[in-house]
């Protein structure tokens, strides 16, 4: 059953974005205007605005005193404050790792990416990111000085419950250097960092923001270099007992078929990934290589590549459709850059999963494509550390440790 208080976050989530949103579009505003720009309460709005100075997304600018006729006391004018404090969210991929910056009021301010081999190792992955980081800093109004916290998402299992050395199954590729990436931004940076599963946290992004906003259960799947997904249900984010929850891409579909990296056979990723679906193609005569050589291909409606990519949509949708007769989400959301250029999969994993699912109409799904595109993961990073999601009720906050603070806030404090 939901639970009161998240109703009662999101109401409150709710009118923080509205209040946000009226001093982002009119600039200074006293509490009065602001109040009868949103239609709260003076009551309301006060409380609203005092979480808000508390939180450090908006700050007292100035007052009224030049504006006013006549006597009273000077009402204080409110704006945004983004460099307040600011928020960063990474995004680790096979070959590429992505960062986002958000300042207190939710506001993406900066964003990039950096592309490193798959057979990188985790140093190397590191040196590409902490890259990264300062050329954005140095081209962005970002004040690293002023993170108050970093969430970091990683393929394969991973959960921020799971202690950072615990041994996983497979190969060291498989299992995410998670001990010595959480210790370098802690050691760089001195704020909170929280580790998860980077499709759990492009999920999560798309159940907060995107095609799944105000889902309690949702499915989600995202196809990139590796598939992996994130799991709603009955209105809380499913990382499961230990961090494997959303794993699709390990989910085998041909038993016989090709060996995984996870050591398994026939897994969905060795037939719907992105090396997957390029090297079918040109196992079967048309080279692909590159996002651009499929757009190409799929604009001239190649045959040898539409029925890859109908085997790949076939492959993804009876997966899903597995997954949704037994837990019979609302809404289920389908991600990654190969889907939005090659709509077919979509289509034909669409016809699958109706074909999967038991023959009831109030029991179907929606389905649909998803909306926040490459920095999804590192937006879920970002939300993960507001927590203020109901989503998120049950997820581990992270925790400032001041003993903790880099080089850098020492500096500075």
């Amino acid at each position: 059953m939901f639970k009161p208080a998240g109703v009662h976050t999101l109401i409150r989530q709710t009118h923080e974005d509205r209040v946000l949103r009226v001093l982002r579009e009119h600039g200074a505003l006293t509490r009065g205007e602001i109040a009868s720009r949103v239609g709260l309460s003076r009551t309301t709005l006060s409380e609203i605005t005092s979480v808000l100075l508390e939180r450090g997304a908006i700050k007292i600018a100035n007052t009224d005193a030049d504006a006013r006729a006549g006597r009273g006391r000077p009402a204080e004018r409110l704006v945004l404050d983004p460099g307040a404090g600011q928020f960063m969210g990474v995004d680790f991929g096979h070959r590429r790792v992505r960062v986002a910056v958000s300042d207190a009021a939710h506001e993406i301010i900066a964003s990039g990416a950096e592309f490193y081999g798959a057979d990188s190792s985790w140093p190397e992955r590191l040196d590409s990111c902490f890259r990264l980081i300062e050329r954005i800093g140095a081209e962005s109004d970002v004040h690293y000085g002023a993170l108050q916290g970093i969430g970091i998402g990683f393929p394969g299992p991973h959960s921020p419950r799971m202690p950072k050395s615990t041994p996983l199954p497979g190969s060291q590729t498989f299992r995410p250097a998670g001990d010595l990436v959480y210790g370098s931004f802690l050691e760089k940076f001195g704020v909170p960092v929280i580790i998860d599963n980077n499709t759990r946290f492009a999920g999560l992004a798309e159940a907060i923001w995107g095609s799944g906003a105000g889902a309690r259960n949702l499915l989600y799947v995202r196809l990139s270099d590796g598939i992996g997904g994130g799991l709603v249900v009955g209105g809380q984010l499913v990382t499961g007992a230990s961090g494997f929850a959303g794993e699709f891409g390990h989910v085998s579909v041909s038993p016989n078929g090709i060996q995984c990296r996870c050591g398994k056979r026939g897994c969905l990723e060795t037939i719907a990934s992105v090396p997957a679906i390029f090297a079918s193609c040109t196992a079967k005569g048309v080279p692909i290589s590159s996002f651009d050589d499929l757009r190409a291909a799929v604009a001239k409606s190649d045959p040898i590549v539409t029925s890859v990519l109908r085997e790949v949509g076939d492959a993804l949708g009876r997966v899903i459709g597995s997954v949704a007769v037994a837990l019979n989400p609302g809404e289920i959301v389908i991600g990654g850059e190969v889907v939005q250029i090659a709509e077919v999969i979509f289509e034909q994993a669409v016809a699958t999963i109706a074909y999967e699912l038991l023959p009831v109409p109030e029991a179907a799904p929606r389905i649909r494509l998803a909306q926040l595109g490459d920095d999804d993961g590192a937006l879920g990073a970002i939300a993960a550390l507001f927590h203020q999601s109901p989503l998120l009720a049950s997820y581990p906050e992270t925790k400032h440790d001041e003993s903790q603070q880099s080089p850098m806030q020492r500096s500075i404090s």
